[in-house]
C-alpha cells in the first residue's frame, strides 16, 4: 500500500458506516474533512473504544516506539508480524479503525512515469481498515509521540495487478469487534488475518498525475480517467 489516501466524508457519515450505537466523544468536528490526498504525517480521523464510549481524534498517521529514532516513523504494519514483532509491540493492544473513501496506488505500465490508480468500494461506502496506533485517551493526554499505523495484507485477486500490498478493510460487524476492548488479542489477530473483505468488493482506476502533488487537494483528484475495473459483477 503506497502512502497516499482520501478521507473527505465528515466524521457522522464514518459513524453510519461502522453502525456502531455507543454514544460517541467526537474530537474532530462535525465538518466535511475534504482531505483528497493525505500523505504521512497528515492528522486523519481514528476511530478507538475506551469502555462503552466511541472516540474520534485527529491522529498523525505515521508511528514509531521512542528507542527508534534512526529511521522514519512507518505507516503500514504487516499483518503476518504486526501482532508478535518487538517494533509494533507497545501498540497492538491499542485497536483502532480508520475510515477511508478511498486509497492511491501508483502502477508501472511500461511508460516513463507510474501512473496514479484510486481504489475504493464498488458500493462507494467508507473503507474501514484496521490500525493500531498511540492516542489520547483517559490516562494519556495527547502528545507529540502519537501516531497509527495501518495494517495491510498481500493483495489477491485482480488487485495484484495493482500493488503487492492492500490494507486489511473490515465489514462493519468484524470492525466492531476489533474495537471492542473486549475482544481477545488471539481474537483480533485472527480477525486481522482473515484479510478482511474480498477484493470484488473493490473497483480502481486511474486519475490524474496531479495527485502526485500532496499539495494538491482539490476534489477533482478523485475524477475517473479511462475504464473503471473491478468490483466482481453486479
Amino acid at each position: 500500500m503506497c502512502g497516499r489516501l482520501s478521507q473527505y466524508r465528515g466524521i457522522h457519515d464514518f459513524v453510519a458506516a461502522l453502525n456502531m450505537p455507543n454514544a460517541l466523544v467526537n474530537s474532530t468536528g462535525d465538518q466535511p474533512f475534504e482531505r483528497y490526498n493525505a500523505a504521512p504525517t497528515t492528522q486523519l480521523a481514528i476511530f478507538h473504544q475506551e469502555g462503552q464510549y466511541l472516540h474520534a481524534d485527529m491522529v498523525r498517521w505515521g508511528w514509531r516506539p521512542h528507542w527508534a529514532k534512526d529511521r522514519a516513523a512507518p505507516i503500514n504494519a504487516r499483518v503476518e508480524k504486526v501482532a508478535h514483532g518487538p517494533f509494533f509491540c507497545a501498540i497492538w493492544p491499542h485497536r483502532a479503525i480508520i475510515a477511508i473513501d478511498n486509497w492511491f496506488e501508483w502502477v508501472d505500465e511500461g511508460g516513463p512515469k507510474k501512473r496514479p490508480y484510486l481504489i475504493q468500494r464498488k458500493d462507494r461506502a467508507p473503507l474501514l481498515c484496521a490500525a493500531i496506533g498511540q492516542y489520547p485517551n483517559a490516562e494519556h493526554p495527547p502528545s507529540e509521540h502519537d501516531g497509527f499505523v495501518i495494517i495491510t495484507a498481500d493483495s489477491v485477486g485482480g488487485m495484484v495487478d495493482i500493488h503487492d500490498r492492500r490494507p486489511v478493510t473490515l465489514s462493519p460487524e468484524l470492525a466492531r469487534e476489533w474495537l471492542d476492548p473486549a475482544t481477545p488479542k488471539e481474537r483480533a489477530e485472527l480477525i486481522a488475518l482473515q484479510n478482511g473483505e474480498p477484493p470484488d468488493a473493490l473497483e480502481w482506476f486511474q486519475v490524474a498525475p496531479a495527485i502526485g502533488n500532496v499539495r494538491n487537494q482539490d476534489a477533482a483528484l478523485i475524477t475517473p480517467i479511462g475504464e473503471v475495473i473491478g468490483g466482481g459483477p453486479d
